[in-house]
């Protein structure tokens, strides 16, 4: 004998409204659940290039620091007889320059920075697509 009378719908099929909404939640909650895992890679893939970027600064600015001064140690010994004055006075504008450049070079590397978590934004633009937004 056949169960179906009408009142219970063949298995595999939705039950109603709710297990259809049921169901789209657990979609929709799917979806941002994996959203919010490329989110967590991109901060923890943003904090080991961070860390090894300033690891690399540190190093570079003592390396560099470091021969300043026995560069300026030497040029001021090697002029010390005869024009010390003007040679401290045109190391510290070569400094002054050096600084000036840097500084430059560096808001200008600031400004370029990727856009921060830009595969989840895309991908967050990309659902709201496909769910009929704009």
């Amino acid at each position: 004998m056949d169960d179906h009378d009408g009142s219970n719908p063949p298995q595999g099929q939705p039950h109603g409204m709710f297990d259809s909404l049921r169901q789209m939640l657990g979609t929709l909650v799917g979806v941002a659940q994996t959203r919010i895992e490329l989110l967590g890679s991109e901060v923890e893939e943003q904090v080991a290039r961070l860390t090894s970027i300033l690891l690399w600064v540190i190093v570079s600015l003592f390396l560099a620091f470091t021969t300043l001064v026995l560069i300026s140690v030497a040029i001021l010994v090697a002029f010390w007889d005869s024009n010390r004055i003007l040679a401290a006075i045109l190391l510290a504008a070569g400094f002054a320059v050096l600084a000036l450049i840097s500084y430059l070079r560096a808001r200008a590397v600031a400004r370029g920075r990727p856009l921060l978590f830009r595969a989840t934004l895309e991908e967050l633009a990309k659902d709201r697509d496909r769910l009929g937004g704009r």
